[in-house]
């Protein structure tokens, strides 16, 4: 990888936590539950549309646990 691929690489993970900063705990857990249910979607089946059930399953839950 080189230093431009790096540096791009680092922008993106600063502006994403910097994106997060603001958010209450119920926005943190949904989005933390679509990533998690999109990655596990996809991993399991193997396809876009796991991954896409996947992160709105997550999506959902996450959003819904807090509230408990």
């Amino acid at each position: 990888m080189n230093a431009t691929k790096k540096l791009i690489a680092c922008a993106f993970v600063v502006l994403t936590f910097a994106g997060c900063a603001g958010m209450t705990h119920q926005e943190r857990d949904t989005v933390v539950g679509a990533g998690v249910g999109a990655a596990a979607g996809a991993a399991i089946t193997g396809d876009v549309g796991g991954a896409l059930i996947g992160g709105a399953a997550g999506g959902l839950i996450g959003h819904e646990i807090h509230k408990y």
